[in-house]
């Protein structure tokens, strides 16, 4: 964390840097806010937000006067180690000077930013498979996803003497063992089961949580475990880019599609989608065809579409059994700096909050899970193109860009509303469950946190 002086900085025309030429005047505070050296007003998450908001608006607009005093304050309200609201405020001060560093606006914030490099950078963990199991098991925001898809899975495969998953998760397949015993307890006879992964095409960005093993050596670990349950499992990796709408998939997936149609196998195609779609760009495609590599993917230029529509119409066409789409339910895809800022912050209080509930101060994991969040915001606020990748959407736009695939929605059964409940039940008491139509929503404190839904083709 950068380290401002005990009193406030002085003007930046006093800084020796600058054009002595030049006539600089601090600026006044944001009206409505007590004076710096009223710190213990603005402790509350309303006054903290706002001056976020006025941070990143005097870095947009490169008002460094202003920006560096607002710095001053939240530098000094928002502890790395106080309560949540500090350590959430801390995690976008951060990201605001990593922005304005990577921006090359506000000069002396980022020379600031670069001279305090090894306190504002972001450590995420590289887990083994052990501690990743472990991890995604302290909070539901994960088990909630593969409670809820897992029993919608179970149902969809009945009768079924193949069953082929397509795993695409954030979790890297920790969501598979559940499935593995469930479907080695449930079925007289199991069937064969394929299971495919994407790994990352020359990505240069990767996202938490990291693992310290390649695909080929977790696969094996499946393998071995489903063995041990009696089951087969086959796994394959596919390489594939979310910056292009896992293209490369698509097609693997169709030629074998192809193959199970000419052999009529009684095989059920299942797409388990947990937090990983989000990855895939939004934004509306403005020409008639899109160039990736050595591949041409042409789509209707007379209606907008993105490589989200042009994914989810791509699956749509392989006919799969059952599709189960789980995300945060939050917007963080606007080209505005501040209604990302005010979106983030009005969401991603919740991980900070719930952590207090189950993991104690100074612990590794706890660090660990406040990277991953950290992670999140620094992408969230100091990126735009395509460095931006994290674009959470709320359940009711992925609900219609599904409908718009000519999927159908179907209901979460009551086996999988009671072992999500059951599931609940194991965490702290803030955790909850509604149920929105045919979804399930997980809440925090009565906020919504993650969607699970279920579409069918038909």
């Amino acid at each position: 964390m950068m380290q401002f002086t005990e009193t406030p900085p002085p003007p930046l025309h006093q800084i020796s840097t600058m054009n002595k030429n030049q006539t600089q005047r601090a600026r006044p505070w944001p009206a409505g806010f007590p004076s710096s050296k009223s710190l213990s007003s603005l402790g509350d998450a309303n006054c903290m937000e706002q001056l976020l908001v006025h941070c990143a608006n005097a870095i947009q607009s490169n008002d460094a006067t202003l920006a560096q005093q607002i710095l001053w304050v939240l530098n000094n309200i928002a502890s790395p180690e106080g309560d949540s609201n500090q350590r959430l405020t801390c995690a976008f001060l951060k990201a605001l000077i990593a922005r304005a560093a990577k921006s090359g606006t506000c000069k002396l914030l980022a020379a600031m930013a670069n001279a305090h490099c090894n306190n504002l950078s972001i450590n995420t963990h590289k887990f083994s498979v052990i501690e990743l199991a472990g991890f995604v098991d302290l909070t539901p925001w994960h088990r909630f996803g593969f409670t809820a898809a897992n029993a919608a899975i179970l149902e969809a495969i009945e009768g079924f003497s193949v069953v082929h998953i397509v795993d695409l998760s954030l979790t890297h397949c920790m969501q598979i063992p559940t499935l593995i015993d469930a479907i080695s307890s449930r079925f007289e006879v199991t069937p064969l089961i394929k299971l495919t992964v994407v790994s990352p095409i020359d990505e240069d960005i990767i996202f938490p949580p990291m693992l310290d093993l390649s695909y080929q050596e977790l696969g094996s670990k499946l393998i071995n475990f489903a063995r041990s349950r009696n089951v087969i499992l086959e796994f394959r990796v596919v390489p594939s880019s979310y910056s292009d709408g896992f293209s490369t998939l698509i097609e693997q997936l169709r030629v074998m599609q192809n193959l199970v149609y000419a052999e009529s196998y009684n095989e059920a195609l299942v797409i388990n989608c947990h937090m990983l779609l989000h990855y895939i760009p939004e934004e509306t495609l403005s020409s008639g065809i899109i160039m990736n590599n050595s591949n041409i993917y042409p789509f209707d230029s007379t209606s907008a579409s993105s490589f989200r529509t042009m994914f989810l119409k791509s699956l749509r066409s392989l006919d799969p059994t059952i599709v189960v789409l789980v995300d945060e339910d939050a917007d963080l895809t606007s080209n505005n700096l501040v209604c990302r800022l005010r979106s983030a912050f009005n969401y991603l209080w919740i991980p900070y909050d719930t952590v207090d509930t189950f993991l104690p101060r100074g612990s590794k994991q706890r660090q660990w899970y406040e990277a991953d969040i950290c992670w999140k915001i620094e992408n969230v606020i100091a990126y735009e193109g395509l460095r931006r990748v994290e674009r959470i959407e709320p359940k009711n736009k992925w609900v219609q860009r599904m409908r718009n695939a000519n999927f159908t929605s179907v209901s979460f059964g009551e086996d999988a509303v009671s072992e999500v409940k059951t599931m609940l039940a194991e965490h702290a008491a803030g955790w909850g469950l509604k149920k929105e139509e045919e979804d399930l929503v997980l809440t925090w404190k009565g906020h919504n946190v993650v969607f699970a839904t279920a579409w069918l083709s038909a």
